[in-house]
């Protein structure tokens, strides 16, 4: 640095001609522009979020400097340390295949049981409820009373076909995101100080889109964290209703059981039978344009068969 004010010294005509050019260039008075050079040399460029490096970012050196002073580039690589997990995050689904006696009943009963203990409906669905038919009804209860109410529904059933039960851990999910959220809002803390210390429109400018980015971000592991949250509080209850317990999605036990072949030979026949009876119908319907067409044929065929042409010997 000594060297430099030395140097101005021995030039000061070139020097007043580059302070003057530099002031017509950039519209900046000559001791902004000589202080901005003098904190250069001092400053150090610091990363922004994103990689971007702030020295290129901001113009000026106080937002620069204020960067440095609050050490974002350290601080934002350094995850906050992961608490230590006592109870697990578990979310839970469950499938119940059941027979009961009257599907539209059974539906009605169980929601209105589910609303009872705090839980609530998310879909319904009943085919050929005049026959008894089939039916899902998928509902949420809460997670600590899910023993209780499995029980409480097959009470309500004729017969239970099948059970499952399966949850996924994500308390690992849970607890990274909790670690990621704490630090996008540090550093968005660190950019509103920033924001203070702007002048220029465009260090505003840089400054708010930096904080709207880390905020997106914020709002998106936050709806994250609600959804992983309110799905472990409320666990997943799928049954399926049916009058006939061939109508329900289960794996049978045993491979072979000739009951049940012998069930699925007489529906398969009957429903040849449907169909043959479908067919017979249609055919009667189209009677009145297919007898005619056929009459007319066997005329026509009769007539040539009379008219024959003499024969030569």
């Amino acid at each position: 640095m000594h060297k430099f004010f030395e140097w101005i010294k021995r030039n000061k005509l070139t020097s007043v001609l580059i302070v003057v050019v530099l002031f017509l260039i950039t519209g900046r008075s000559p001791f902004y522009i000589l202080n901005n050079l003098s904190s250069s040399t001092r400053s150090m460029s610091v990363g922004s979020y994103g990689a971007v490096p702030m020295a290129d970012t901001f113009e000026m050196s106080a937002p620069s400097t204020a960067l440095k002073s609050i050490g974002i580039a350290n601080r934002y690589q350094q995850a906050a340390p992961a608490p230590e997990v006592t109870d697990r995050m578990v979310v839970s689904n469950s499938y119940l295949s059941l027979v009961v006696k009257d599907v539209t009943a059974s539906v009605k009963q169980m929601t209105d049981y589910v609303t009872s203990v705090g839980g609530y409906m998310v879909n319904s669905n009943i085919s050929r409820p005049e026959e008894g038919g089939t039916g899902t009804l998928t509902v949420r209860v809460p997670s600590k009373q899910l023993d209780t109410i499995l029980q409480e529904l097959k009470n309500k059933a004729v017969k239970v076909v099948s059970q499952n039960l399966e949850g996924t851990d994500v308390t690992d999910q849970f607890v990274d995101n909790q670690a990621r959220l704490s630090i996008l809002e540090g550093n968005k803390a660190r950019f509103e100080e920033i924001m203070k210390n702007a002048v220029t429109v465009d260090e505003i400018l840089k400054v708010q889109n930096q904080i709207f980015s880390l905020q997106s971000q914020i709002d998106s592991i936050k709806g994250q964290q609600n959804y992983l949250a309110k799905t472990a509080e409320m666990a997943k209850i799928t049954i399926y209703l049916s009058t006939d317990e061939l109508a329900l999605p289960y794996a049978p036990v045993n491979t072979f059981r000739p009951e049940v072949v012998f069930k699925m030979a007489i529906r398969h026949l009957i429903g040849s039978l449907q169909s043959l009876a479908t067919m017979a119908i249609w055919i009667g319907v189209y009677a009145v344009i297919w007898v005619p067409v056929l009459v007319i044929i066997i005329i026509i065929k009769k007539r040539r068969k009379q008219i024959k042409p003499p024969s030569f010997k």
